[in-house]
């Protein structure tokens, strides 16, 4: 049994608005570059898109950890208007535009754009695909969501989350069997939100049964 794993993988870290390390990886290299140059980017707007589980929740917490900005994603179900808020920062956190979009919030988008450009304020919006797949009402918001600029972010890759698996049970202090971590990677799905997840149901079992993290121990976990 080895002693707890520690991460030997290179990647460059950078730290969320949680405290939690992201790793950056060719995947999310040019999103992160791009969050990096926030303050000149083009346009008021910069998208990323891509697939649930490839990262877009935890770079918006980074780049709101780098700028002291602020997600305003839950104001628009409410009746205020969100373009209020962008007095109060330089940047901000827009996530989900498509299911913003589906509920009719192109009025208070649009608004927010103009704002935004008036107030020289920069967001950042997530969706899972690009911009020109977007459904709106208003074609001048349809035509500046195109001229935003718009990265997308593809699956995290096997040397990424084997990485982020040695770092989660690194974190948690756990004693990982070496063959533990290729066992986990050929059956879990590639996402930051299942590399989180596994390494959770496995510290929970090893904790009530009093074990070590290994083969064994993940394929019960695998079962549940």
């Amino acid at each position: 049994m080895s002693d707890p794993i520690q991460l030997t993988l290179t990647f460059e870290h950078r730290t969320s608005l949680s405290g939690e390390d992201f790793l950056i990886a060719p995947c999310n290299r040019e999103a992160v570059q791009w969050l990096d140059r926030w303050q000149s980017w083009p346009s008021p707007v910069l998208v990323l898109y891509g697939p649930a589980g490839c990262g877009k929740t935890h770079l918006t917490h980074v780049f709101l950890a780098a700028t002291g900005g602020r997600d305003i994603t839950d104001e628009f179900s409410h009746d205020d208007d969100p373009s209020a808020y962008l007095s109060q920062s330089g940047a901000f956190v827009v996530e989900g535009i498509e299911a913003l979009l589906a509920d009719g919030s192109d009025e208070k988008l649009f608004h927010l754009y103009n704002v935004a450009r008036e107030l020289d304020a920069k967001i950042l919006f997530t969706a899972e695909s690009p911009p020109s797949r977007w459904e709106t009402k208003l074609p001048d918001l349809a035509s500046r969501f195109k001229a935003a600029t718009a990265i997308g972010i593809g699956p995290p890759e096997d040397e990424l989350i084997g990485a982020l698996l040695v770092k989660h049970f690194s974190d948690r202090q756990l004693k990982v069997d070496e063959d533990v971590i290729p066992y986990v990677l050929a059956r879990m799905e590639r996402s930051f939100e299942a590399a989180r997840d596994v390494v959770s149901k496995a510290d929970a079992l090893a904790l009530s049964k009093h074990r070590n993290i290994t083969i064994p121990l993940m394929r019960q976990v695998f079962k549940t």
